[in-house]
């Protein structure tokens, strides 16, 4: 039998929860914003980018894990070359085929820079920078570095260091942290 408490006793209820034990009382709050970026495609790292740094507009600790081909936004000598996936990506509104015709991918990407110029939008280093000066920690996956043979040197210097999937667990602990895959 499913006992219903009335607004009063559910509030007697939580004031007596914070009073005995405040640590365990959870509100809702967004405490921290943990982001795993697994693809560097530029509509991917900003999302990625974007999220982080509204967070911490919003004074919410964040982190950001690449791994995989997200690695790539970190990456000294690649980010730049970043671009718009054109196939197989339901937001172009064409079909898959034109999306793999020659030029279309370049097409693609010089069309969003130029989209993002107008409203200010940082380029990736930049934003890269932005990101760390505002407190936002930046992890490579160790996994993906290893298997792609990269060494931490061929990181922006932005990157705080080179972690497990499991350091990066470790580091989302606490009450409020919430997890985002893009």
């Amino acid at each position: 039998m499913e006992t219903v408490l009335n607004k009063e006793d559910q509030k007697l209820m939580v004031d007596n929860q914070q009073r005995l034990a405040p640590e365990k009382v959870y509100n809702g709050e967004i405490k921290k914003m943990m982001i795993i970026l697994s693809k560097a495609t530029i509509e991917n790292v900003y999302a990625a980018f974007v999220l982080a740094n509204g967070a911490r507009m919003e004074g919410i600790e964040a982190e950001l894990f690449f791994t995989f081909f997200g690695l790539e936004a970190v990456h000294a000598k690649k980010l730049e070359s970043l671009h718009v996936a054109t196939v197989g990506n339901p937001a172009m509104h064409m079909p898959t085929m034109l999306g793999g015709l020659p030029g279309m991918e370049a097409f693609a990407t010089y069309m969003m820079k130029k989209e993002m110029e107008k409203v200010d939008m940082p380029g990736i280093r930049e934003f890269i920078e932005i990101l760390s000066a505002s407190g936002v920690k930046l992890w490579a996956c160790r996994l993906a570095m290893d298997m792609f043979h990269y060494k931490k040197e061929d990181l922006v210097e932005e990157v705080n260091g080179v972690i497990t999937v499991g350091d990066f667990y470790k580091q989302a602990e606490g009450l409020g942290t919430h997890m985002l895959f893009i």
